[in-house]
């Protein structure tokens, strides 16, 4: 295991979210990933993985307004496995 430094997060609105797919390559540091389970519309939904740095890319580029970024005021190491 090792350690990702995050300097935020969002927190994602999973039902709200369409399924569009444009958060994930707007995420410069790509950590969001389109996961395998679905909303109660039946759509994929972003998933968010150790490493965010609370630029607020993923939510410029929402049509849905499905992402609320936080930033710390010390970054935040999180363990994770490679």
């Amino acid at each position: 295991m090792s350690g990702v430094a995050s300097r935020g997060t969002v927190v994602i609105a999973r039902e709200r979210c369409k399924g569009c797919t444009l958060c994930v390559p707007a995420c410069p540091p790509g950590v969001l990933h389109m996961s395998e389970e679905v909303n109660r519309s039946g759509l994929a939904y972003p998933e968010l993985v150790a490493g965010c740095t609370g630029c607020g890319a993923c939510s410029w580029v929402c049509p849905d307004f499905c992402f609320e970024v936080y930033r710390y005021e010390e970054p935040v190491t999180h363990a994770v496995s490679r």
